[in-house]
């Protein structure tokens, strides 16, 4: 071994071992790989490029410009409008509902739902589409992420060694053509029989021990703040005991005229929640809509205000605390900053809902809920205010440093179906055209832009939506596999394996190429260890008389048990944040899921192989 692949050891094993006792943020360690191997680079060492050539140290920071960065980017996107819409909260509760909220189950479940996805398209995005939903299912049983995700990661993983249309598969398949002699490709069902054997042990392994081997660790702060649902939100303030539906008759004083030029707040102390026009769905009075004769008002106040409204042309209804008319309304609760200035005034001095654009429904101070004259109310330190409308309508209401604003979990809101169905097309239709051959990253960057065009998705909250730390940790460890193969360390340690296996014949070469592939996997990435392996193990088959092609699948398969460590696959990384994750649980893990992999390679190259 030379000087440069003993630095490059040292640079990854010394934030390696402080990620694994804790000390430093594996994003961090990631990217003082880079900037090590930077700064070596430009003093003359050739571990990005060729020695002596300092402009090479720019491949330090090629990774932020590399595909799967911008395909995770565009992913984080897409995901988030999904989540919006209340798909993923549906699938989490159909999931939640089959489970019968068992956590062995629940495991078992998310692992094949995220392999399912996973034999169809990219396994970053079959994870970033059930990440949401697990995170969901945790919420709804109080089983912690941690129980969930390296699941849903792991189960992705599993899926893709089953595919064709895995990245590592589809190199190995092309690396047989250009080999001297050139050799058959794969088809696209040669992965399938050994694959899926091996993605139904692992899947069954972690239904059977993961809710012992997985940490049970409390999420970070943004992912365990509780959040309650529309209908939560309903009950702690009281709605129901108050809530009346009131049909415009024809003739109606409120008829043909604006909703808020009806002053039916200021004049009677009641709250207007929702309008329904005919069978449309309700809608929240935000944007002040025209009243007309049939129309239906949902009003909120106590009966001796709500009464006098019949001589006004309403046909009043009272409801009997029943909530389900205005399932579909958003709201919002808003409670005073520290300091504020609205302090002591009340909503009608304030003009609140000009001012801010959303009308409140009911004031809750302590015990307390209020539902009439909410606006004559003077305004104190505690107040929480409940309201009906959409944050991102309200660009006043999100700049004001007097006001601290809570949006409810969204999993009591029905699906949004024009939302949900954009998005999945846009999903679907960029699976679909990178499976004919399209780039996925620029494929998933178009379906991105086209939902923030679409507004399913303002700019501000797909900013928001993007992991950065991932995104990070990423672009690191690329500058990593460069110098592994600069370096010729790769190399070398192929070789070297190679060299242990041969004796132990064609299934030996096989076994040898997993292994091999697995280890220097946890470290490059499954696409850069294709690269590195493949050619010497299909060359190794190649002279010893062995099957290349199942020596091929065996090489690509060994891509996917990225099962040890989080930075061995972008989908692992995507994990971390929302579960709190430490280095050393992909390990605990892992290492049981990789010899069990590895133990049904062994089988399916003998069953279906003949090695």
């Amino acid at each position: 071994m030379n000087l440069n692949q003993w630095l490059l050891i040292a640079i990854i094993v010394l934030p390696l071992l402080l990620v694994i006792l804790n000390r430093l943020r594996i994003d961090l360690a990631a990217l003082s790989m880079a900037v090590a191997l930077g700064a070596l680079q430009l003093l003359g060492l050739g571990m990005l490029g060729p020695a002596h050539t300092p402009a090479g140290a720019i491949q330090a920071i090629s990774g932020l410009s590399q595909p799967v960065v911008i395909t995770l980017i565009s992913l984080f996107i897409l995901t988030r409008g999904l989540e919006k819409s209340g798909l993923t909260a549906w699938l989490a509760h159909q999931i939640v509902r089959i489970s019968n909220h068992h956590e062995s189950r629940l495991i078992a479940l998310f692992a094949a739902l995220t392999a399912l996805l996973s034999l169809f398209m990219n396994n970053l995005a079959a994870g970033a589409l059930v990440l949401p939903s697990a995170m969901e299912a945790s919420r709804k049983t109080g089983i912690r992420p941690s129980k969930l995700l390296i699941p849903v990661a792991y189960g992705s993983l599993l899926g893709g060694a089953a595919t064709y249309f895995t990245t590592a598969n589809i190199i190995m398949s092309d690396l047989l053509r250009i080999a001297n002699p050139p050799q058959q490709p794969l088809g696209i069902l040669d992965f399938t029989p050994t694959g899926g054997l091996i993605a139904a042990a692992g899947i069954l392994f972690l239904a059977v021990f993961g809710s012992r081997l997985l940490p049970d660790r409390e999420p970070s702060a943004p992912q365990s703040a509780p959040r309650l649902t529309g209908s939560e939100l309903e009950a702690l303030y009281q709605i129901g005991e108050r809530l009346w539906e009131a049909r415009v008759l024809p003739g109606s004083a409120f008829a043909n005229r604006p909703l808020y030029e009806s002053s039916i707040g200021g004049r009677f102390g009641v709250a207007v929640a929702a309008v329904r026009g005919g069978a449309d769905s309700p809608r929240e009075p935000t944007a002040n809509p025209l009243i007309r004769p049939g129309n239906i008002l949902y009003l909120i106040g106590r009966e001796e205000r709500i009464a006098p409204l019949n001589e006004m042309g309403l046909e009043i209804t009272p409801l009997a605390g029943d909530t389900s008319v205005l399932r579909g309304i958003s709201y919002l609760e808003i409670m005073l900053a520290p300091h504020s200035r609205l302090e002591g005034q009340t909503l009608k001095q304030l003009d609140f809902r000009q001012q801010f654009g959303v009308p409140v429904i009911a004031l809750k101070r302590l015990t307390r809920s209020y539902r009439t004259d909410v606006g004559d109310i003077p305004l104190q330190m505690g107040d929480s205010l409940l309201a009906v409308g959409r944050l991102r309508e309200a660009p006043a209401l999100q700049r004001s440093p007097d006001l601290i604003v809570l949006q409810p979990d969204p999993a009591g809101q029905p699906v949004d179906r024009r939302q949900a169905g954009l998005t999945l097309l846009l999903i679907a239709a960029a699976v679909g055209i990178s499976l004919a051959g399209a780039p996925i990253y620029l494929v998933m960057l178009a379906a991105a832009v086209l939902a923030l065009l679409l507004r399913i998705l303002p700019p501000e909250e797909a900013y928001q939506s993007v992991e950065w730390p991932a995104v990070f940790l990423i672009a690191g460890m690329y500058a990593v596999s460069l110098a592994m193969v600069q370096t010729g360390l790769a190399e070398l340690l192929g070789q070297r394996m190679l060299e242990l296996v041969t004796p132990f014949g064609p299934l030996g070469v096989a076994a040898g190429a997993y292994l091999l592939t697995a280890l220097l996997t946890q470290f490059m990435g499954g696409q850069v260890s294709a690269l590195v392996t493949g050619p010497i193990t299909i060359s190794a088959a190649i002279s010893m008389g062995a099957n290349p092609q199942a020596v091929a699948v065996a090489t690509a398969i060994g891509c996917s048990a990225s099962f040890l460590t989080p930075m061995a696959h972008p989908v692992n990384i995507l994990m971390i944040a929302p579960a709190n994750y430490k280095f050393s649980d992909f390990f605990r893990i892992g290492w049981p899921l990789t010899l069990i992999s590895f133990a049904g390679l062994l089988a399916g190259l003998a069953l279906f192989w003949g090695l």
